[in-house]
Parts: structure tokens; C-alpha cells; sequence
């Protein structure tokens, strides 16, 4: 019983943590899971970081397995291109295509929402999210531009992404992990978030893109410099992604070079990626060697 999946990661429209609703766009940087059922004990490989905590991983397979009732345990391994503890959205991503893969290989039918809930349930488990991060989790498994509330865990809006535009990421060395984040650093912007949230609801993704990056770059003393470089550069939108440190700038093909070398710095990588408006999948068997 092995099956994999894939679901991709996200960058932030309006961060959640403040007020509980947010919103996020997904990009197609992917984290692949491998699921094999049997044994005892969840043992669990992440490919491309082998000293980072599995505790997520443990959590959304023991959950699944429990819903499935199945007294077993189960081999994971996990690969992805999504930096982790930028920002990006790795954690969500992992968790879906977790449960998803072991969801197939444990040939339980599960709804959309059902598999949410269950990845959402085990980042809160694992202490990897504030808010449960419903909005990263819907970007991620959904694709697309999703508005949420996350509290009520409530999918309130979708739309495509336009799949002609680009996005930027300036990606620094250092990490910042949610688990660690004090919430009452983002207490005095909240009430200008929930003016950046409403103009998502109106449609203005690149507004609210822009003014969340600022706003919590600022409370989070990032500073607001880069991202503000890209928009001069011709960047349509760009800020802080979630918690930081990586920066969004979302722009057109034709200003891509420009955006690059306005973000570019000493020390961080640059990486290009596209809109994702791909739904998560699953599929029956998978390799551990690299999943051919």
C-alpha cells in the first residue's frame, strides 16, 4: 500500500495571523510526499532536510491512519523545491500532500474539506502554524487566489490566478519559523489588515499584496526597502511573504530581468516561479528514489 502526492506551495495576499482572516496565491513550487503503509511507528525521510522536525509529518499520517482504522504505522518520504521556513508556505504543502498520499494508500475517500481539516488539524498538532493557516493550506491544495477565515476555517472566495505573470522570490539564508512567533508583534497593524483583507474581497490582490508586505515588514522590523525597490522596477505587487524573510513580487514577463536585479542581494537566492491554479493529487505507488 504506497501512494504519492503532490501539492504546491503559496505566497501571502494578506496575512492571517492578526486578525484570523487572510488570503494567499499559489505558485508552482511542489512538495512531493511518498506514503507506504505497514509496520510500526511513523518513520519519516524529508530528501532535501533530513535534520528538520517531522513532528507534521508524524501528526497528519497518525491522523489518517487513526480515521481509517488502521493499527499500523508508515514509511514518508518527502521531497520539495520549497524553501523551508521562508515563508512559502512548506509546512502546508506538506501537510496536504501527506494526508492526500496517505489517504490513497490507506484507500480512504475523503473530501476535499475532510483532507484540509485533517492537515490543518495536524500543523496545529505539530505547532508549525498561529492561526491554523487555513488560507496557506487552501492555496496550496486549491491553487489559485483564495480568501479565507480562518477561525471558522471558511473558504470565502477563489479566483484563477492569472497564469501570464511571474513571481519573484528573494529568498535569505536565515529561517523563521512560525512556532517561535510572537503574535503580539503584528497587534498594532491589525486593524490596517483588516482594511488590506477588505480590498482582497474587492479583487485588489496586487494592492493588498503590497500593503500587507509593508505593513508587516515594518511590524516585524524586515524593512520595506526591497519590495519597494521591485515596484519601481515595474513589479505589479511585492512584499513579505507570511512571516518572512522571503519577498513576493508578482510582475509581467517583460520586467521580470528589471524585478530580479532590483531584488537581488548579497547572500539570498533568487528564485522565478509561475502562478498555480492546480488542484493537489494523488496517485497509486511512487519511488524512493526520486520518484520516478
Amino acid at each position: 500500500m504506497k501512494a504519492t502526492a503532490r501539492a504546491h506551495g503559496a505566497i501571502t495576499i494578506v496575512n492571517a495571523i492578526s486578525i484570523g482572516k487572510g488570503a494567499a496565491m499559489g505558485i508552482d513550487l511542489y512538495t512531493e510526499a511518498t506514503v507506504e503503509i505497514g509496520g510500526k511507528g511513523v518513520e519519516v525521510m524529508i530528501k532535501e532536510n533530513p535534520d528538520e522536525d517531522t513532528s507534521l509529518a508524524k501528526a497528519a499520517v497518525n491522523r489518517v491512519l487513526k480515521l481509517a482504522q488502521m493499527d499500523c504505522g508508515a514509511y514518508v518520504e518527502i521531497t520539495s523545491n520549497i524553501p523551508i521556513g521562508k515563508g512559502l508556505k512548506s509546512s502546508s504543502a506538506a501537510a496536504n500532500a501527506i494526508v492526500l498520499a496517505t489517504a490513497r494508500a490507506a484507500n480512504l475517500n475523503l473530501s476535499d474539506a475532510e483532507i484540509l481539516n485533517i492537515a490543518v488539524d495536524a500543523a496545529i498538532e505539530a505547532g508549525v502554524t498561529i492561526t491554523g493557516a487555513y488560507d496557506d493550506a487552501c492555496a496550496s491544495y486549491y491553487g489559485g487566489i483564495v480568501i479565507t477565515d480562518n477561525l471558522r476555517r471558511q473558504l470565502v472566495k477563489r479566483d484563477e490566478a492569472p497564469e501570464d505573470l511571474v513571481v519573484v522570490l528573494l529568498v535569505p539564508e536565515f529561517k523563521s519559523y512560525t512556532k517561535f512567533f510572537d503574535r503580539n508583534a503584528l497587534k498594532p497593524i491589525a486593524s490596517f489588515v483588516e482594511d488590506v483583507y477588505r480590498m482582497s474581497l474587492n479583487g485588489e490582490y496586487w494592492k493588498a499584496l503590497t500593503l500587507n508586505g509593508i505593513l508587516h515588514a515594518v511590524a516585524l522590523n524586515y524593512g520595506a526597502k526591497k519590495a519597494l525597490d521591485a515596484i519601481r522596477a515595474g513589479a505589479l505587487a511585492a512584499g513579505l511573504s507570511g512571516t518572512g524573510p522571503a519577498i513576493a513580487a508578482v510582475c509581467k514577463e517583460d520586467v521580470v530581468n528589471d524585478v530580479v536585479n532590483a531584488l537581488s542581494e548579497k547572500g539570498c537566492e533568487i528564485i522565478i516561479a509561475k502562478p498555480n491554479n492546480k488542484k493537489a493529487y494523488s496517485w497509486v505507488g511512487g519511488s524512493f528514489a526520486g520518484f520516478g
